[in-house]
């Protein structure tokens, strides 16, 4: 009996990090097909993890890749999954987990950056007025604003990042990478729509 039940704690951790894993991916506006075109797998394979059926996500090396196409680090990921909400057990027969129950989620807040330049151009130019979502974590080639720790903002085109360095472009010419440490970055953010005006 002792087995079984370690069994089924392990099963339960497995989930528990795998749903973690899932709230990473959502929070970055991913679909399991794009993580896992990240990661060189497929939605189905991505599902797995999340799932909680592919053990390989309590090694190291696993969460380090899997956060990575996430642009996020396993120190996210076990952050995540300190906040998440415990599953319990139903105490009629021990096997079934109450649902979660969801508040409605409040509107996201939204804000707004003038261009005064054409260092995005043609993408967008000076006066365009771009539309942002502050905290949500922009996708491969989709503009972002960035807020510095020295108070200036950016405008860029998001490219990728990993724990230290997030790669930008349109400092001044588009097909150019900018590296900027994520050290000196207060917040990046995904820009929802452009304006002209």
């Amino acid at each position: 009996m002792a087995r079984f039940t370690a069994s089924t704690d392990a099963g339960a951790e497995a989930r528990a990090l795998g749903e973690a894993l899932a709230a990473l991916r959502y929070e970055r506006g991913l679909s399991q097909a794009e993580a896992g075109a990240r990661v060189g797998m497929t939605s189905q394979g991505w599902g797995l993890y999340e799932a909680g059926r592919r053990a390989g996500l309590f090694r190291p090396d696993v969460q380090r890749r899997l956060t990575a196409a996430l642009d996020a680090t396993p120190e996210d990921l076990a952050l995540r999954l300190a906040r998440a909400e415990p599953l319990t057990a139903s105490p009629s027969n021990g096997l079934e987990a109450k649902g979660r129950a969801y508040a409605d989620a409040p509107a996201p807040v939204r804000a707004t950056l003038r261009l005064s330049d054409d260092a995005l151009a043609p993408w967008a130019s000076s006066g365009v007025l771009l539309e942002y979502e502050p905290g949500r974590w922009p996708r491969r080639d989709q503009g972002c604003v960035i807020e510095m720790q020295d108070g200036r903002i950016r405008a860029r085109l998001y490219e990728c990042s990993d724990g230290d360095v997030v790669v930008v472009r349109g400092a001044g010419a588009l097909d150019r990478a900018e590296r900027i440490a994520r050290a000196d970055i207060r917040q990046i953010s995904a820009v929802l729509s452009r304006h002209e005006t």
